[in-house]
């Protein structure tokens, strides 16, 4: 058999890159082929170090000698071994090969070295960015409590607006609701007289008249559900057991508007309010600083209920007289008769007083103000909202009071917090945030009609929280740009958490606000509907001088009806700045280069 038509310095260049690779294999006996088939494959692993290669070693030189002369037996010609091989041609041979092996291995070791600085280095034993996020980052060292009882009274002030202002302003969209059955010809619930009733809220002097007429079209404003929900917040979340006895008990869902009257049916419990005495007026309310006798108390909240279901005008009047009479007893006991005693504090402000927790307020109650605010100030300029440009930056968008509280208890926001929101259109994250956590709130927006609702909105919520007898956090608005303005450059170095709703952003606004976040602080959080970094994202030679290579980036799933553009669910993200993790990944890249320039 013919050798193989390959040069003999090919063969033992290969063959000494892998005794270099590999450990060298012991020597072969004469009688053993060291030319087998697996020593003439390729390396396992191309990006092998061989930064410290070198000339073959004399025991190597032996191992291919000996390979050579096993080779040369086959030929019928040459029968003395020894004299085949001479000292010359065996220097030149070794002089060849080692020219050949020196500029095989540079080259090598010169794309080793490129491929490995181009590997990716993780800041831990998984990828830089990863889809698994927690529940929430790591708490703050300390965590701050809070007062929450406002120090003011109730009182709304001027320019108060109330839900009577906002269906009077829109009193063509709203239709007559409620009637007098014992007198068809009484018109004083018709829209043209203009039907009010008023309710008593939980701190001193605070009080709100709403008008009792019903939207034509059902996703409008409802003003009589608004009040029976406010109400039954307000018992529910103010008032201890013993003192939610006093009004009945509370449904478990808000009677719907339009239900029509039920048909007679046989009452399987003492009904209190019962056909021959619910249409004159509901028993005189009870004294809550007297003790009750063993009577079942009248059950308020049910016949309100009632009187809705059956469109009894009259009967929700006197109904509400009842309660609101033992809310201001609540609010305003009796003074004791020995003057020197001081006075009985309000029992809504006793409670606020009691919530000692950082995130102490009832998220029913906190959900009652921020909707309520809403309504009165949003709802009625939900037209001026839709002057954009389609398809453009200025997209209008809300992120539901579900997504916020998501995306504070994810940040870890505290009464000692910085929120940016950029782009901050009507500000309800920011009023939220600002109540739920007492923290320091900032917003700009571009657009005219967003800002001017945020302006107002910012004013009455105000205003309600005092009337529901709790504190809040401070707000700034600004109407501008977010990549001009001062005061965004001011704070940015300050701010804790920083929002930005980028779902429609085009990729230049985007790419624009990257480098706003060099500013931030160590630890700070962007949260955005798109990222920033891609989550999937790995640290390389390439790009670990990107601007954002500070973030760890974090996916985190939002729910359905979380948004307002949309009925399904998403994806939102958190950007952790993490420079200290970033220098970490840096300096091993810069080992790296330090190795590599070594050894060329």
């Amino acid at each position: 058999m013919t050798a193989p038509t390959i040069c003999v310095t090919t063969r033992r260049a290969w063959k000494t890159q892998l005794q270099e690779l590999d450990p060298p294999p012991p020597l072969q006996h004469s009688d053993t082929p060291a030319s087998s088939p697996d020593s003439l494959s390729p390396p396992s692993s191309p990006l092998t170090d061989t930064s410290e290669f070198d000339f073959p070693s004399p025991s190597r030189d032996t191992s291919v000698s000996a390979s050579s002369s096993s080779k040369r037996q086959r030929t019928p010609s040459l029968v003395d071994a020894p004299q085949r091989v001479t000292r010359p041609r065996k220097i030149k041979k070794r002089a060849s090969t080692s020219a050949y092996t020196s500029e095989s291995s540079s080259r090598e070791q010169s794309r080793q070295r490129s491929v490995a600085l181009d590997e990716p280095i993780y800041r831990s034993d998984k990828s830089r960015s990863t889809s698994v996020f927690p529940s929430v980052f790591p708490p703050p060292v300390k965590v701050l409590t809070r007062e929450w009882r406002s120090i003011d009274d109730g009182s709304p002030g001027d320019g108060f607006v109330s839900a009577a202002d906002v269906v009077r302003r829109l009193v063509r969209s709203y239709k007559t609701y409620f009637k007098n059955p014992d007198d068809p010809d009484d018109k004083s619930f018709e829209v043209e007289s203009f039907p009010t009733a008023d309710l008593e809220y939980p701190n001193n002097y605070a009080n709100e008249k709403f008008m009792l007429l019903v939207p034509k079209d059902k996703d409008h404003y409802n003003p009589i559900m608004c009040l029976e929900q406010s109400l039954h917040t307000i018992i529910d979340c103010y008032l201890s057991p013993p003192q939610k006895a006093l009004f009945g008990s509370l449904p478990t869902e808000s009677i719907p508007d339009d239900t029509p009257p039920p048909s007679p049916s046989p009452i399987t419990q003492p009904d209190l309010f019962d056909a021959s005495n619910a249409l004159d007026a509901p028993p005189e309310p009870p004294n809550p600083q007297q003790p009750q006798n063993d009577a079942t108390p009248p059950d308020y909240l049910r016949s309100l209920q009632r009187a809705i279901r059956r469109h009894n005008g009259p009967l929700f009047l006197s109904t509400l007289e009842s309660i609101n009479q033992i809310l201001r007893l609540l609010k305003y006991p009796p003074l004791p008769s020995d003057v020197f005693l001081p006075a009985p504090p309000n029992a809504f402000m006793s409670a606020v007083h009691s919530w000692t927790d950082p995130r102490g307020i009832p998220e029913k109650a906190m959900l009652r103000i921020v909707d309520e605010t809403y309504q009165r100030c949003v709802g009625p300029n939900i037209k001026n909202l839709r002057r954009y440009e389609a398809f453009s930056s200025e997209v209008y968008g809300e992120l539901m009071p579900s997504f916020t509280s998501d995306i504070i208890a994810a940040t870890g926001l505290n009464s000692s917090s910085l929120l940016m929101d950029l782009g901050s259109g009507v500000g309800n994250i920011l009023l939220q945030a600002s109540l739920q956590t007492g923290c320091r709130s900032y917003g700009i927006e571009l657009l005219e009609g967003p800002a001017n609702v945020a302006r107002q909105q910012w004013k009455q919520f105000q205003k309600r929280c005092r009337m529901w007898g709790v504190c809040t956090g401070d707000v700034e608005l600004e109407e501008g740009d977010m990549l001009t303005s001062k005061r965004v450059s001011e704070l940015m170095g300050e701010a804790d958490v920083v929002l930005v709703n980028n779902k429609v952003f085009q990729q230049s606004l985007n790419e624009a606000l990257r480098a706003k976040f060099l500013d931030l602080k160590e630890g700070a959080i962007v949260v955005s509907l798109k990222p920033f970094v891609s989550p999937n994202a790995r640290v390389t030679e390439r790009n670990v001088d990107d601007i954002c290579a500070i973030f760890d980036v974090f996916e985190r799933p939002y729910r359905s009806g979380s948004v307002s553009w949309g009925s399904g669910g998403g994806t939102y993200y958190l950007h952790r700045v993490d420079r200290v993790g970033y220098a970490n990944v840096r300096q091993r890249f810069e080992n790296l280069r330090a190795r590599s320039a070594r050894r060329r």
